[in-house]
């Protein structure tokens, strides 16, 4: 690690904390030519996680923020507070990580969206299934309401 400073390489570690729910670690440093004392964090890097796309066969990276944003805009002028929506994005980041080693189908990640925001907010739930399963006709849609209620 170099002093932000001086570029030194040569450093000591000073203090070391866990952070984020012990999934990183914050270093106090202090750079041995010239005292000055800086902080660094440490973090463990997910393996790449492609998504396949279910009508195109085609991949792209796992995007934390694509699955971010795709939630927040089902749940829009609802009354879901923001620490719901990053609740729900962890779990569900987590969760893929934990069960998908290289590749994941965007319908299971979409599946899984779905039932989570089922359990949130029923109304972002029939938003988010109306784009996502592409309804064809205000029947379709119906039926979902339907089902939901069920």
């Amino acid at each position: 690690m170099r002093c932000p400073r001086c570029g030194e390489k040569e450093d000591k570690v000073i203090d070391s904390r866990s952070v984020k729910d012990d999934s990183a670690v914050r270093r106090r440093r202090e750079c041995l030519n010239c005292n000055y004392r800086f902080s660094t964090f440490e973090q463990v890097v997910q393996a790449e996680l492609r998504v396949i796309k279910s009508h195109s066969d085609d991949r792209e990276d796992f995007n934390h923020e694509k699955l971010r944003r795709g939630i927040k805009n089902a749940c829009y002028k609802r009354p879901v507070k923001t620490e719901d929506i990053d609740r729900v994005v962890d779990e569900l980041n987590v969760a893929i990580h934990q069960e998908f080693d290289k590749e994941v189908s965007s319908r299971e990640i979409g599946e899984r969206v779905m039932n989570a925001l089922k359990k949130l907010d029923q109304v972002a739930y029939v938003r988010f299934a109306s784009v996502y399963r592409q309804f064809k006709d205000i029947e379709e849609f119906i039926e979902e309401i339907r089902l939901l209620g069920k």
